[in-house]
């Protein structure tokens, strides 16, 4: 059938892009395994592409169902003294419904506080049986959502989503500064998230969003995964030629790809910094997303990338171990 035909010829094309060896990662892995092979009196070594991560969950599965709170303006206006009319009518006209994540989140915190210090003030006197119930049901209803809003805020925002994207490629070079900015940027949404029942802690419109078009920079966790992926595929390949060997009277040259050291602290950094903000929120997060979290970003899962680039460079520190390293290095 001509489908099966295109789809051979894709393939064929993927592998062979994929074994091209034209970006920066790969080629550093190109140069250790010929130098290997060479000190080893061998050909090369066999190589494989590696597998990509898997799909970021879809929207519907990733997000927390929220029911819509719904009253008349009327009552609400009964409640005007807690200074929250003007924010719900503005978050219920165009704009406020289109508004992104971010800005909802905002507003959802913003309403929170604005019911919270109403409540705990000498409001509730003034108001009649009815709206005083309401207002404390409002209160309630609010505080017992806003945890899964902040939880929607990240995991709705296309800026987060981004970071998981499949097509990017490994992380190559780890520019420290790129680095830190993304860190901070994740530490800003960590600081939203544990303070969002602080009524003392200001919240920042512009920073969010500097933050938020930070992490759009760059797909680092998809860079940072993939880049483990390649290290472990070619760690893989190179402790299968070294244990091949069983004369180990040839001596290895120094210098694993320089890339490593950086790769395993930028790494560990990231993912324990994505793993926190994950794990913050008091909510009982979506199946969908505690499998991702296990299968991909976990440091304890030994079968997680950051498990299996541990073994694999464990192994080949082991199976290096068995030679002597050339005097002349």
């Amino acid at each position: 059938m001509a489908w099966r035909g295109n789809l051979f010829i894709t393939l064929t094309l993927s592998t062979l892009l994929a074994g091209c060896g034209d970006h920066p990662a790969e080629q550093q892995w190109q140069s250790y395994h010929q130098q290997l092979a060479n000190d080893l009196d061998q050909t090369g070594i066999e190589r494989a592409a590696p597998m990509n991560i898997g799909d970021f969950p879809e929207r519907s599965a990733r997000l927390i169902d929220i029911p819509e709170t719904r009253d008349s303006m009327l009552n609400i206006y009964a409640l005007r003294e807690c200074q929250i009319t003007s924010l719900i009518a503005a978050r219920n006209n165009q704009l406020g419904r289109v508004a992104p994540p971010s800005q909802q989140w905002l507003y959802e915190r913003t309403l929170w506080q604005r019911l919270n210090t109403c409540w705990n003030s000498d409001v509730p006197e003034k108001l009649s049986d009815e709206d005083r119930m309401r207002l404390q049901q409002l209160t309630a209803t609010k505080t017992a959502q806003l945890p899964a809003v902040s939880w929607n805020a990240i995991f709705d925002s296309s800026e987060w989503v981004k970071s998981f994207a499949r097509a990017s490629q490994p992380l190559a070079n780890v520019d420290e500064n790129a680095i830190a900015n993304q860190l901070e940027a994740i530490n800003y949404l960590q600081q939203m998230t544990d303070h969002q029942f602080d009524l003392d802690w200001q919240q920042d419109s512009s920073a969010l969003e500097n933050h938020l078009k930070t992490l759009q920079e760059q797909p680092l966790t998809a860079e940072v995964l993939r880049a483990l992926l390649l290290a472990t595929q070619r760690l893989t390949e190179a402790n299968a030629l070294l244990a091949q060997q069983k004369d180990a009277t040839h001596c290895l040259r120094r210098g694993e790809p320089q890339s490593l050291e950086p790769l395993a602290n930028t790494a560990q950094q990231w993912l324990t910094a994505i793993n926190r903000l994950i794990d913050a929120q008091p909510v009982d997060k979506p199946i969908a997303i505690q499998r991702y979290q296990a299968r991909w970003l976990s440091l304890e899962n030994a079968q997680a990338p950051w498990g299996q680039f541990q073994q694999a460079l464990t192994d080949h520190h082991a199976l290096r171990a068995r030679f002597p390293t050339c005097s002349d290095n």
